[in-house]
């Protein structure tokens, strides 16, 4: 039967010419596209594909976090990490997140190819160009976690961090993740307390760094 996979980018263009290779040059099969990493998880949940091929750097929800969530509610579907950012920061944590691989955009249809068969067989594939100082970076970053790391808080604090940086309003983030201003306002608080942040500057080059968004 044919692979089946969700691409999830936020630029058409790139998910069509995905789209093209993986049907037409390698016999896959895409049940679905999404533009955000929000709509990303609800089509995995929905359509239980084999692969999600996912880019980091989209908005609402970055892609670090909805394969976090695609793995934790999606049991048996494998998430490949394909990005312009080789940045060992984004590679570690997406490896952390639960990825069973990273590409590069720049990559070439072969390691695609290969990426894919290898992420079926149940083993990680990492692009050559980044794997040495990805392994090296990742080992010592479970050893040794940060203080300040973004581990620190909970999965929706990750989320309402994310959209404070993209300079989301209170109420746009209440409206957005189903919940009052005041519980906004008590996770934005919690978030500060926690990594001893004071100002929403602060927070926006907190998230830049750990990489829940970027300045795209």
């Amino acid at each position: 039967m044919s692979t089946r996979i969700i691409l999830a980018d936020d630029h058409a263009i790139v998910r069509e010419g995905l789209k093209s290779i993986l049907e037409n040059e390698l016999g896959m099969t895409v049940v679905a596209q999404a533009e955000s990493g929000r709509t990303a998880v609800d089509l995995a949940l929905k359509l239980k594909p084999d692969i999600v091929i996912m880019d980091i750097s989209m908005p609402d929800l970055n892609g670090i976090e909805a394969t976090r969530r695609i793995l934790s509610e999606s049991a048996g579907v494998k998430v490949i990490a394909l990005s312009m950012h080789s940045d060992k920061r984004y590679v570690a944590e997406m490896l952390k997140a639960g990825a069973s691989g990273y590409l590069l955009k720049h990559s070439a249809l072969d390691e695609l190819e290969r990426a894919i068969k290898t992420v079926l067989s149940d083993k990680t594939y990492v692009s050559p160009a980044i794997a040495g100082v990805v392994v090296k970076d990742y080992i010592q970053r479970l050893a040794s976690e940060s203080e300040g790391s973004v581990t620190l808080l909970t999965p929706k604090e990750r989320e309402v961090l994310q959209l404070i940086a993209e300079g989301r309003s209170t109420k746009e983030i209440a409206g957005k993740l189903n919940v009052s201003v005041p519980t906004v306002e008590s996770h934005r608080q919690h978030i500060m307390e926690k990594l001893d942040l004071h100002s929403v500057a602060e927070l926006t080059k907190f998230a830049i760094r750990e990489g829940l968004t970027s300045l795209e």
